[in-house]
């Protein structure tokens, strides 16, 4: 590729990559070059400010034309702007807590590399936002992959993260294996790696075998990417690693890096099968053909993760399961197939940001506080600090879902768009209710912690400043959505709802 063909491409729509890659490649050099008893916070502050500039340029570039470079390698349309801002905001929120995070065996030795590595995955799950190339997806998933591995592990010293971060890397590996085995028999038919193209082969493929070999490269890339979502029954690692990986990785495995696997998962199910004929002359296409198999794994994950919550006393371990079974409550949505799908699922994503990331927030300050994250640990907490109770609190509410919350929105409308088909999902919403019902159960459980137990201790609970930014930006958040859930549509609808992403 000569200089010219370089110097042609619109580099603009890569900015805040480019922003994301010069701040952790500056942190890296900074880290190298600060002494060894010098605290890392600047660089947690100088990562704050280069995805806030990285924001700023994204909100930007809203309303301009969609812009294809490097050979349609890389796609700056709505859908890519839509998910790279929850992405952006909530490694903003995650940095935040992430600097104030005091473990019991201490993390002074390599906090530096914490920052870096978070960078690095945070660009790996833009680039897959952007992607519109099966090797550039793939790039952009091992680049937050591997990442995640290391942060998973990065308490050398803990017996706990050390085994989190082995059965990461296994379970991913394995799940990493399957999903290039079913890209492999795509690019087998197709003879190509862009995404726009193999919907277009797919769309046109009549022998009766290729169809066959789809529907089985479409079984494996829904397997591999079940791992990376922790959807039941692939979602053994999860609570293990949650438990293990320091509470900030938590928290971005489980807001950042789930957004990073539902976006993947639309971008190359959902528009690279969308046309993809089923070999049934009564359905039309092969996504529609398989969407029982999108509603098995919903209820199974739903079962799963509420029931198995139900006897969790480790708070990481118990809002894993929580994550399981609201990953669960997305595959609905991909089960119904609306019309309203693409806005269902980013506006519920926004919604699980801020209630999830607020408490995994506060967990952290109380878990470094009392060196356990076992639930007694928030017992009397309404009576040492009634404002961290409450916040806690209405965080709570919005995951279960009660409604003037941001998470009971986002469940609404998962829930009205399973009878927006025909035929309509009745069982699937009625098991949604049921699954969503047994959660009352163990959220309501630190409820009663909270506010019904005597404190072990009088000690008040004070929340640092990065800590105390991110809960009161969660807890605004869930309640402006939940009564505003408007603000989230119009400004969605500005970004053009979606409507060239598979254009």
């Amino acid at each position: 590729m000569d200089l010219e063909t370089l110097l042609s491409y619109e580099w603009g729509a890569m900015v805040p990559e480019f922003i994301i890659l010069g701040v952790a490649t500056l942190l890296s050099l900074l880290d190298l070059f600060m002494g060894q008893n010098r605290s890392r916070k600047p660089l947690a502050w100088i990562g704050i400010i280069g995805i806030v500039l990285a924001i700023i340029s994204l909100v930007s570039m809203i309303g301009n034309d969609v812009t294809s470079i490097l050979f349609d390698t890389f796609r700056l349309d709505s859908f890519a702007i839509a998910f790279k801002l929850i992405l952006l905001v909530g490694s903003a929120m995650v940095l935040l807590i992430a600097m104030e995070y005091e473990p019991k065996e201490g993390l002074k030795g390599y906090r530096g590399e914490f920052y870096y590595l978070f960078l690095t995955g945070l660009l790996g799950a833009m680039m897959m936002a952007s992607s519109a190339d099966l090797i550039t997806i793939f790039v952009g998933l091992e680049l937050l992959s591997i990442s995640s591995y290391i942060l998973a592990g990065l308490r050398k010293h803990n017996l706990k993260s050390n085994e989190a971060a082995m059965k990461y890397v296994i379970n991913g590996s394995i799940a990493t294996a399957i999903l290039l085995f079913g890209l492999s028999y795509v690019y087998g038919l197709t003879g190509t790696t862009n995404i726009r193209e193999i919907l277009g082969m797919l769309s046109h493929l009549q022998n009766g075998s290729g169809v066959y070999i789809v529907g089985i490269a479409l079984l494996m890339v829904l397997v591999g990417l079940s791992f990376k979502l922790a959807t039941a029954p692939f979602h053994m690692w999860a609570p293990d690693v949650y438990e293990g990986a320091p509470t900030p990785v938590a928290a971005f495995l489980s807001v950042v890096s789930k957004t990073a696997g539902f976006l993947i998962l639309i971008r190359v199910i959902i528009t690279m099968f969308i046309n993809a004929p089923s070999g049934d002359p009564d359905s039309p296409s092969l996504i529609y053909d398989m969407k029982n198999y999108f509603a098995v794994l919903a209820v199974i994950t739903m079962i799963v993760g509420n029931t198995v919550a139900l006897r969790q006393r480790n708070v990481k371990r118990l809002l894993a399961y929580s994550s399981i079974a609201h990953a669960g409550y997305l595959m609905v949505a991909f089960a119904t197939f609306s019309y309203f799908m693409f806005s269902t699922v980013w506006f519920y994503l926004v919604a699980y940001l801020f209630m999830n990331i607020g408490v995994f927030a506060i967990l952290q300050v109380i878990s470094s506080k009392s060196g356990s994250s076992d639930i007694s640990q928030f017992a009397g907490l309404y009576r040492r600090s009634p404002a961290v109770a409450i916040s806690l609190g209405i965080l709570i509410l919005s995951l279960a879902g009660i409604p003037g919350t941001a998470g009971f929105i986002g469940k609404m409308n998962i829930f009205l768009g399973a009878f927006m088909t025909d035929p309509a999902h009745y069982v699937l919403a009625g098991i949604m209710i049921a699954a969503t019902v047994v959660s009352y159960v163990y959220y309501f459980g630190i409820f009663t912690q909270m506010f019904f137990r005597p404190a072990a201790d009088d000690s008040k609970v004070k929340l640092p400043l990065g800590v105390l930014i991110v809960v009161i930006i969660s807890v605004v958040g869930t309640i402006a959505f939940g009564i505003f859930p408007g603000l989230a549509f119009d400004f969605l609808n500005q970004i053009d709802h979606f409507g060239d992403f598979i254009r």
